[in-house]
């Protein structure tokens, strides 16, 4: 089996996972919203633990359906893993073998640092979400498309994409303060109640999410550099995994070679990112729950079980689309790059409008800059999607 093959896998199922991916991060926040505003069950720091604790299933839930679905043991899968990790943090050892092992303090370092990336902006998305309005947090935590091209870019500007990421900035400032939604007596009365709940500190809120926002943007862009295997479209001219050596030990597999009997590899599409989601959730689960007695007591976030069922289920409604959600977004990363995932993630302001057209006020819902800034997003991701395509066929061309 060629090199290319995991590459080709990952195009054909990597825009079902965006679609999941965005589909996620709507029910997320609008339950999160539901949680704190409709219920009245305010605890980010509890909800934020639960949600990024729960993304430790990822990694078995994936197992557990690969070896459902073909002939090869988690044992050979993980042993897959060890080698992928092992040349990635320690390229200059034999990583065709699982006998060397992975450098545990590399990796232990790795999922550290991951952990703590994506722990401060998404507890201060929480935060800020229960302090300001879901428009505003919207529209600031998605400038991280912006930030992440500024941090990509090394002072060398691609006029097509840094024209894709404004475009599609501009089109998140025109939905959201372009009228989009409707007004308080044309919503259903369950939108009257939710809208009735005042921001309790926007500043505070707003200021949180835009320091939220950068932060995001940076795990995304050191994320791609340091932690994604180098076997993604973009890479894949210069990946490390282009060619393994001619040996009987080694054979050809569905998804890779099985070496020496007992390892796929390169590894399935998308385990070695879900490894990584799931190494993040149990240091998520092992590490932070100190802060939840800590606030108890020092008055910041009394703690306060779900009081009933509506709140339990809602919480697992929240737990399971962040799942799903961080899941897809770690896959993506390492596929597209952090410039067209943040912008692709602007299409989440998009399905909102559209849900609120749908289940909310209808048709009075859509306004012209409702309309002009989706077309706007839109527009912008589909550009970064041709210039990403066009790169692809570029570098598959035979240099002569």
């Amino acid at each position: 089996m060629s090199s290319n093959a995991p590459t080709k896998v990952a195009a054909h199922w990597s825009f079902a996972i965006f679609a999941c991916t965005l589909l996620a991060f709507v029910a997320e926040s609008e339950l999160t919203q539901y949680l704190q505003t409709d219920l009245g069950y305010r605890q980010p720091f509890f909800i934020f633990y639960l949600v990024h604790s729960s993304l430790a299933i990822t990694l078995p839930f994936h197992l557990l359906y690969l070896t459902a679905t073909t002939k090869y043991s988690a044992a050979a899968l993980c042993n897959g893993l060890i080698i992928a990790l092992t040349n990635h943090l320690a390229p200059n050892q034999d990583s065709l073998s699982t006998r060397s092992g992975v450098p545990r303090l590399k990796f232990l370092g790795l999922i550290l640092a991951l952990t703590v990336g994506i722990t401060y902006p998404g507890l201060l998305w929480f935060c800020a979400i229960s302090l300001a309005s879901v428009s505003d947090v919207t529209a600031i935590w998605n400038t991280n498309a912006f930030f992440a091209y500024l941090l990509t870019c090394k002072l060398k500007w691609e006029p097509r994409r840094l024209f894709a990421v404004s475009l599609a900035t501009l089109g998140v400032l025109v939905v959201v303060y372009g009228g989009s939604t409707s007004t308080a007596s044309d919503r259903s009365p369950s939108l009257e109640k939710r809208s009735s709940v005042k921001p309790s500190a926007p500043l505070l809120g707003d200021l949180l999410t835009l320091i939220a926002s950068f932060g995001y943007a940076l795990y995304q862009v050191l994320y791609k550099k340091y932690a994604a295997l180098p076997s993604d479209p973009e890479l894949v001219a210069e990946t490390a995994y282009e060619q393994l050596p001619d040996s009987d030990q080694f054979a050809d597999t569905e998804y890779g070679t099985l070496v020496e009997g007992d390892a796929v590899y390169p590894p399935p599409f998308g385990l070695h990112p879900n490894l990584l989601t799931s190494a993040i959730g149990l240091c998520t689960l092992g590490l932070l729950w100190i802060f939840i007695p800590v606030l108890h007591i020092m008055g910041v976030e009394p703690f306060l079980l779900p009081p009933n069922l509506g709140v339990f289920f809602t919480i697992v409604g929240i737990a399971l689309s962040g799942v799903v959600f961080n899941a897809g977004f770690m896959v993506l990363l390492g596929l597209w790059g952090p410039i067209i995932v943040s912008v692709g993630n602007l299409l989440t302001i998009v399905l909102v409008f559209i849900s609120d057209v749908l289940f909310g006020a209808g048709v009075e819902a859509v306004t012209l800059g409702g309309v002009v800034g989706s077309g706007v997003i839109v527009a912008a991701f589909g550009l970064l999607v041709y210039d990403m395509l066009d790169k692809q066929r570029h570098a598959a061309e035979p240099h002569h």
